[in-house]
């Protein structure tokens, strides 16, 4: 699983589970080219996944700087829960220009530097969501698996390259961290529902973001290399039953 060598561009690099990531790359020995809305310390270029234009300027400063790209982590997205009877239009847009659209964009700007690659891959970040619905999940759920399914598009079309470009899509169960907290947050009682989540798994307890980045370091890597097209799914046995 060494990661000599390459350059892996992972979006949303300053949340808990992209921060995992970035450290898991740099583990296998790769460099990492971090981005995310804000420009805090240890990312490299602020970054709207949404902007065309930002995903041109993202990819020009990687040539610039390292002359290669080598992965791709589309990992930025937000949540929002809602019904359909709750969500509005503008709910359903924002959630689908990030979860969806910055997935697209993402694999487009990026696509020709990555045909230059030695071994490419791309992992696109979905979730257990983009798997199973939610009553509540409206417009994450159609985003999650809206990124399920264009990965194994992209996947299809990058098996006729020499080299081929792999992709797959990582859908994990409730993380935790940030994302949770905030969900948590928006109801009554965060303890309490912080509990129901982990209860409602069968392993009775939150996903650590080192066990989802383990994974996604597995598809960038050569050992996973007869791998594409397909959702890996780290969920405690969610999807089980």
């Amino acid at each position: 699983m060494t990661l000599t060598g390459h350059t892996v561009l992972v979006t949303g690099a300053a949340g808990t589970l992209g921060r995992a990531i970035g450290e898991a790359i740099r583990a296998a020995g790769g460099t990492v080219f971090a981005t995310d809305l804000t420009p805090v310390d240890g990312i490299d270029c602020a970054h709207d996944v949404t902007s065309e234009a930002d995903w041109a300027t993202v990819i020009a400063e990687i040539e610039a700087r390292h002359g290669r790209l080598d992965g791709l982590v589309n990992n930025a997205g937000i949540v929002h829960l809602g019904s359909i009877e709750d969500t509005t239009l503008a709910d359903w847009r924002r959630v689908m220009a990030v979860n969806a659209d910055g997935v697209f964009l993402g694999c487009k700007a990026a696509w020709p530097l990555l045909k230059r690659g030695e071994a490419p891959a791309i992992v696109n970040m979905s979730s257990v969501s983009g798997l199973i619905g939610g009553a509540n999940l409206a417009a994450y759920n159609a985003s999650k698996g809206a990124v399920r399914l264009l990965t194994k598009s992209l996947a299809m079309h990058g098996a006729r390259l020499d080299p081929p470009i792999r992709c797959n899509s990582v859908h994990p169960a409730f993380v935790e961290g940030a994302m949770v907290d905030t969900l948590a947050a928006t109801t009554r009682d965060p303890a309490r529902t912080h509990q129901k989540m982990a209860a409602a798994i069968p392993l009775r307890r939150l996903a650590q973001p080192h066990e989802v980045a383990a994974s996604v370091v597995h598809l960038l890597s050569p050992a996973a290399g007869f791998i594409t097209g397909s959702e890996i799914v780290i969920d405690g046995g969610l999807t089980a039953g």
